[in-house]
């Protein structure tokens, strides 16, 4: 969502004291606060809201004063993985520590490193408060903390404390924590249930009440969700990479770099064939390279296709494999062209496209004339990750990667082709026989 946001200011409750947040998100990043959910008057710090304060969860009251605040010791660091957050608060209970119940994934936290809950009987502050706007993805007034990631399936419970169950369940092939898609809920006056299905109307309201949410900037809409989790770079998992910057739920990868730089997917695959887009939006002075690299390698100030395990094409339309360089291998590239890599792990090939037209006259729907990945180039786990970087250069290096999302940043494909699964969007055709790399897709094919 990054700097976007939806908000909606709630009418009179059906019960203040009792209410039930869920929704599910992706992170982009655990540097910075990530606001999932929030209400108040932004004046003075008088806001409530359930976040992600940099790796914990923050789940607070304050009107003034704490009415409840509660942060985990747990600590959230996986940006490759979708987290379910809910809360459930009923001021109600008896014991203290039942009046704020938090679940990630179906799991209810029950260590804190702070931990104040709310007297008996009282109100949750500005939550399910009459007249209060309450906003999905930014603080209340929508001018800090947004989240850089992704969200769906956001319900709220207006006079339900509900447990988990309601909102998810395990499925019984993966053994991972999953949505209910049509859930038994009772939503109350200030309920709602945001699929963020119409891409028109991403705010509209699936409960039944009508409680529609407006759309604050340009969110884009994605396939990327729990039950199909879709590929992205990885900041974590970055090499000698300086000044960098992720946004777009860490599709669009920037980096202003003095030495040989790169990094890499979240999803990696060892079996299969797998089809993914990136277009370059801006280029480093000494060259910029894309490709695929063995989680063997962890070198500093080197290129990706430097090292063992590593395969890239440059600008300059070099070839890079295994520290190898085949010059003038292939077409030169610059900002504005889209290249595509098509990996072949059946077969021990990868191919590499510029706007549709493979290089050294490849074909990857017949195996024609594929660069070789040879038994030189396994790896410890035997798993293959994209890659992107820069070579020793001045300037930013920019890669707008598409993994089957539809869009080049803010910007959807034009074409929208899908892979053999209908599964993806992607500038130029799917080669016949590869997938987008997901969740679903590797649990099918890799």
């Amino acid at each position: 969502m990054a700097s976007s946001y939806i908000k909606r200011t709630f009418g009179a409750p059906t019960d203040q004291n009792k209410w039930t947040f869920s929704g599910w998100v992706k992170l982009g990043q655990v540097t910075t606060d990530s606001v999932i959910f929030s209400a108040g008057t932004n004046a003075s710090n008088n806001i409530d809201g359930i976040k992600m304060d940099t790796q914990d969860l923050r789940v607070f009251s304050y009107p003034g004063s704490y009415v409840y605040h509660l942060i985990s010791d747990r600590k959230f660091r996986d940006l490759s993985a979708w987290y379910h957050i809910q809360v459930a608060y009923d001021s109600d209970q008896g014991t203290a520590a039942d009046r704020v119940k938090c679940y990630v994934n179906g799991t209810q936290l029950t260590s804190f490193s702070t931990e104040t809950y709310p007297s008996s009987g009282a109100n949750s502050g500005h939550i399910n408060l009459n007249g209060r706007e309450h906003i999905i993805g930014s603080d209340t007034g929508g001018a800090n903390n947004n989240i850089n990631g992704y969200v769906t399936h956001c319900h709220f419970a207006d006079g339900q404390a509900y447990a988990p169950t309601v909102f998810g369940e395990i499925d019984s092939t993966s053994g991972i924590w999953k949505p209910k898609t049509a859930p038994t809920v009772t939503y109350g006056n200030n309920g709602f249930f945001l699929k963020f299905e119409n891409s028109a109307a991403l705010g509209t309201d699936s409960s039944g009440n009508g409680n529609n949410f407006t759309v604050v900037g340009t969110p884009t809409q994605s396939p990327d969700t729990p039950s199909n989790n879709f590929c992205v770079i990885n900041p974590l998992d970055t090499y000698y990479f300086e000044n960098n910057s992720f946004s777009n739920g860490n599709l669009t990868v920037s980096g202003n770099n003095s030495s040989f730089t790169f990094c890499t997917s979240t999803l990696g695959v060892s079996a299969g064939k797998w089809y993914m887009e990136a277009k370059l939006s801006a280029a480093a002075s000494g060259g910029s390279r894309i490709g695929v690299v063995g989680r063997t390698s962890t070198a500093i100030n080197e290129g990706l296709g430097d090292r063992q395990d590593e395969i890239a094409h440059q600008t300059n339309g070099d070839l890079k494999v295994n520290g190898t360089t085949t010059s003038s291998w292939g077409s030169t590239w610059t900002v504005g062209d889209i290249i595509g890599i098509a990996l072949d792990l059946d077969n021990n090939k990868i191919y590499f496209s510029k706007n549709g037209t493979y290089q050294a006259s490849g074909n990857p729907s017949t195996a024609a004339n594929g660069v070789t990945i040879t038994a030189a180039d396994s790896t410890t786990d035997g798993v293959y990750r994209f890659g992107f970087g820069d070579n020793n250069s001045t300037g930013t290096c920019t890669f707008q990667y598409n993994f089957g999302s539809g869009y080049f940043g803010t910007t959807a494909v034009a074409s929208a082709n899908a892979d053999g699964n209908g599964i993806g969007a992607f500038e130029y055709a799917v080669p016949t026989g590869y997938y987008a790399v997901c969740t679903k897709n590797i649990k099918e094919f890799g």
